[in-house]
C-alpha cells in the first residue's frame, strides 16, 4: 500500500486526450425592424404683404388665436436641403442593414449566386 501511494498515478497508464477544432455554425437571430415612420402633413401658407389681412382674418376665425412662424427663402432651401440629406442617410443606412442581415442569415448565403 505505501509502495502504491509513492508512486502516485504511475502504476496507470496515461490516456490519450484528442483535441480537434471544427467550425459551428452560429445562430444570429435578426431584429425585428422598426415600423413604418408615419409622418402628418402640415399646412403650408405662403402669406406676404398681400394677403397678410385676409390670412389674419382666416385663421383667427378657424383657430381662435395665431402665432406666427416665419421663415426665409434661404431659410427655407436649407431645410429642403437637410430632408434630402436626412433621405440619403436613411437609404443608405437601410442598406447597410440589408447587407448585414444577408452576411448572417445562413439561408441567403447557401441562395447566393456565386462570384457575387
Amino acid at each position: 500500500m505505501l509502495s502504491m501511494m509513492a508512486s502516485s498515478c504511475s502504476l496507470l497508464s496515461p490516456k490519450q486526450i484528442e483535441v480537434t477544432a471544427k467550425p459551428m455554425d452560429r445562430i444570429i437571430t435578426q431584429p425585428v425592424l422598426p415600423r413604418e415612420i408615419d409622418l402628418k402633413e402640415p399646412m403650408w401658407y405662403v402669406v406676404s404683404e398681400k394677403n397678410i389681412e385676409e390670412f389674419h382674418e382666416r385663421l383667427t376665425k378657424e383657430h381662435g388665436s395665431i402665432v406666427f412662424v416665419a421663415m426665409s427663402i434661404p431659410d427655407y432651401e436649407l431645410m429642403s436641403y437637410n430632408m434630402q440629406e436626412l433621405k440619403r442617410y436613411l437609404t443608405e443606412l437601410k442598406e447597410v442593414v440589408v447587407y448585414y442581415e444577408k452576411v448572417t442569415d445562413p439561408q441567403a448565403l447557401k441562395n447566393e449566386p456565386a462570384g457575387k
